[in-house]
């Protein structure tokens, strides 16, 4: 054996327990199929501007290990997510808050005015919730939900809201407050020059391979190493022998502008349906740039097709009944860690994927 552990993924969860058993004195190789690392939350510089090449990412966390643990490698600046929503010609703050219920109704100053007229509208679905439209319109009313809910969500999903289930919103924050900050978490940055940074920090002195496909050889890894870390697709690694987890996809459309500001804020959703994409990303906003071009990324929701990047799960009954058995195989696999979003079929935020990746590789120790 000629490493304690072989990693498969470079991304944040693969760097993370591969740096905790790097400091431990342990040997270390981490591959991953793509021609760079840190995954989805990988960072290129384009014209001096740090583009998230995979769609916006925005730390924030209430632990404060993970906060003090990813400092550690890069400091991070002050940015406060305070994304926007567009309608057409109407522009709204996101969360749902004060100044987005004044903005939607004129005789609302307080927040007494604006649950009035929630409460209002909530009379209008009686009973159990039969869809995500019904069980939005219960929570929010109908004005926020047609203005600000229903066609992003349509768009990200490709179904109308009637056909989708009540579940996948179970909350939606009514902040009755004049406060545009979209997390409530105590800690919240993004790392200055770029996540690449902070993920080559992670990996100093381990050895990486790149291009390199897991199963193109996996008998030869598991030879390899006393313990396989893996962060791929969990069905992918059981050849499917259930069937496919499904997924939602996402495409990018990213142009450089020969002008300073293109939409004046990091984050502006697009929550009708006159256009096709979900959001406009101007990266240089995160990191307070002050570049004389701007680099802008359309984000168009996809249906998963093979070869596309793998990024929601869809968590309806079948899919979660499917990635329950393969849970229960990879349970019985010995010597294979399996950790990360893809690995778990499990939304993570990225505080949440370090988190884990502590507690498995202690786990792992103990």
């Amino acid at each position: 054996m000629k490493y304690d552990y072989i990693i498969v993924g470079a991304g944040l969860f693969g760097s993370t327990f591969a740096n905790l058993a790097h400091k431990e004195g342990k040997k270390v190789l981490v591959i991953d199929k793509r021609n760079h690392i840190a995954g989805n939350i990988y960072t290129e510089n384009i014209e001096g501007i740090n583009v998230h090449k995979y769609g916006a990412h925005i730390f924030h966390t209430d632990y404060k290990d993970v906060w003090q643990y990813v400092n550690s490698f890069v400091e991070f600046n002050r940015y406060t997510n305070s994304p926007v929503a567009r309608i057409g010609n109407e522009i709204y703050n996101m969360p749902f808050n004060m100044n987005t219920f004044a903005k939607i109704w004129n005789d609302v100053f307080t927040p007494e005015d604006a649950m009035r007229h929630i409460n209002e509208e909530k009379k209008e679905i009686v009973g159990e919730p039969k869809n995500l439209e019904e069980q939005a319109i219960s929570l929010v009313g109908r004005t926020i939900y047609e203005k600000l809910i229903k066609g992003y969500t349509e768009k990200q999903w490709n179904r109308d809201c009637k056909d989708l289930p009540a579940f996948i919103i179970k909350r939606l924050p009514v902040r009755l407050i004049y406060d545009n900050n979209y997390f409530n978490d105590k800690y919240q940055g993004i790392p200055i020059g770029g996540y690449t940074k902070l993920v080559e920090n992670m990996l100093e002195g381990i050895e990486v391979k790149l291009n390199t496909n897991f199963f193109d050889d996996v008998e030869y890894y598991k030879t390899m190493a006393e313990k396989i870390v893996y962060t791929g697709p969990i069905d992918e690694y059981f050849n499917y022998c259930f069937g496919e987890l499904d997924w939602r996809s996402l495409k990018f459309e990213t142009k450089i502008l020969d002008k300073e500001n293109f939409q004046g804020n990091a984050v502006v959703n697009y929550t009708g349906h006159e256009v096709d994409y979900t959001r406009v990303i101007e990266h240089k906003h995160f990191e307070y740039g002050k570049q004389e071009k701007t680099v802008i990324t359309y984000e168009y929701p996809a249906d998963y097709e093979k070869g596309m990047e793998k990024y929601y799960t869809v968590n309806d009954e079948k899919n979660n009944k499917l990635a329950e058995e393969y849970r229960k195989l990879a349970d019985k696999e010995e010597n294979v860690i399996f950790g990360g979003r893809l690995a778990e079929y499990k939304y993570y935020d990225m505080d949440d994927v370090i988190k884990s990746a502590f507690e498995m590789y202690k786990k792992d120790l103990d």
